[in-house]
């Protein structure tokens, strides 16, 4: 049996079979299946959410078919199993894009659809729901519904990390762009207070993020790199998103290879490495969108253990108390905090009733799994509870019931149209039901 893992390979799950879903048209009898039943595509959710420890997995990758394009209107459809790469490589060439976009191409759309993605374009786009006209979604009874905004299962459905049933196809409106590059500008930021003043003016770009130092302390807290870019022109020929990964982590890295020190040393070195405060220049749109994507399996690199990343979003208040607790207690607590990324999410309200963003400042780091790493999120989990915020589902591997219920105040709303054959590691951690 193949491997059905999160990104993160944390925690490991075993499902106790596999149901290939291969035709839209002649779906598997779900009602015939006595154990849980969970889609999986790509695996690119972090924690387990995607899991089904124990129970069957809906492998739906062949589900990969483009079913008409519009390219007047930048209509699409397409089957639920089809990847971004695959859309972008071909509405790219035509002068579309997709309307939001997360840090890896490869996730297909009803991934997309049951996370809700968001992507560096949050504060004018809104998440990847706001953008679906419809799909087909086939209950465990049998029944199939086109679902369409406004309807309550489609509320339920966007955000619902794959628990009301099995998403067939959907329809998504993309927008025009003016080529298929991306005009950037780079700004080293010293601390937090600096980057709070960049923010405000997101609304002039398209797309804003900032690569932040979660291990520097005193008047350097927060400090990074804010990158904010629009969509631009380019000559030649543009590479395709379907093109493998150049290089790849071939083996798990050795326990403690990433620590504070080496971790505080790469910091360091990138954060000085743009010698100058501010940079401009154009990239191809995949460079800006989905660096890691040059490497595959970069995971590894923190070793068997697996890691883990925490998203959360905490409200955007004068003088970021609520996000600058949270970078204290990072800081402070040894942890060798990676990759982490601050970026301010817009007004726009997202579809779905288990939707991640709202309105506030929203956090995304990375950690290497190890003995005291669990209860540093346990506390700020706290933190994101006090201040009325919410951490990310479909990133998650350990938050608790008792948090579940805070962060979602729909949860009830969204439980009355969830499918009772769906479930999921996470679901039975989260909601004992």
């Amino acid at each position: 049996m193949p491997r059905y893992r999160s990104w993160g390979r944390y925690p490991a799950a075993t499902p106790a079979a596999v149901l290939p879903v291969d035709w839209r048209s002649d779906p598997p009898a779900l009602d015939r299946v006595r154990q849980p039943v969970l889609p999986y595509a790509c695996g690119r959710s972090y924690g387990d959410s995607c899991l089904n420890d124990g129970g069957v997995v809906l492998d739906v990758r062949r589900l990969d078919r483009l079913i008409a394009f519009d390219q007047e209107r930048g209509l699409l459809q397409c089957e639920a199993g089809v990847t971004l790469a695959e859309i972008l490589a071909l509405v790219v060439p035509r002068g579309w894009f997709l309307p939001v976009v997360p840090g890896t191409r490869w996730v297909s759309v009803g991934g997309s659809i049951a996370n809700d993605i968001h992507g560096k374009n949050h504060h004018r786009a809104g998440t990847f729901g706001a953008h679906v006209s419809r799909f087909e979604l086939l209950r465990s009874t049998g029944q199939r519904t086109v679902c369409t905004p406004g309807d309550e299962l489609f509320r339920a459905t966007v955000g619902g990390l794959g628990l009301t049933g099995l998403i067939l196809w959907a329809e998504i409106m993309l927008k025009r762009i003016p080529g298929p590059a991306i005009a950037v500008e780079r700004i080293r930021f010293p601390g937090l207070d600096a980057f709070f003043a960049l923010a405000a003016d997101d609304r002039d770009f398209e797309y804003t993020v900032a690569w932040v130092d979660c291990l520097a302390r005193g008047p350097r807290l927060g400090r990074g790199i804010y990158m904010r870019g629009d969509h631009a022109p380019q000559d030649g020929t543009v590479p395709s998103p379907l093109r493998p990964a150049r290089f790849r982590v071939p083996l798990d890295a050795p326990a403690g290879v990433l620590n504070a020190t080496t971790l505080g040393l790469f910091n360091e070195a990138y954060y000085r490495g743009q010698l100058r405060g501010r940079l401009r220049s154009t990239v191809p749109y995949a460079a800006f969108f989905f660096p890691l994507d040059g490497v595959g399996d970069w995971g590894r690199l923190y070793g068997a253990n697996g890691f883990v990343q925490y998203q959360c979003v905490v409200p955007d208040v004068g003088g970021g108390g609520p996000i600058r607790a949270i970078f204290e207690r990072i800081s402070r607590s040894g942890e060798p905090a990676s990759l982490a990324v601050l970026k301010r999410f817009g007004n726009i309200r997202s579809p779905g009733l288990l939707s991640f963003p709202r309105e506030g400042m929203t956090l995304a780091v990375d950690f290497a799994v190890r003995g005291r790493t669990l209860a540093l999120l346990e506390d700020l989990d706290a933190i994101v509870r006090e201040t009325g915020g919410a951490v990310y589902p479909a990133k998650d591997a350990r938050m608790s019931a008792a948090s579940f219920r805070a962060f979602f105040p729909e949860l009830e709303r969204f439980t009355a149209q969830r499918d009772a054959k769906f479930s999921s590691s996470f679901w039975r951690r989260v909601h004992a039901s």
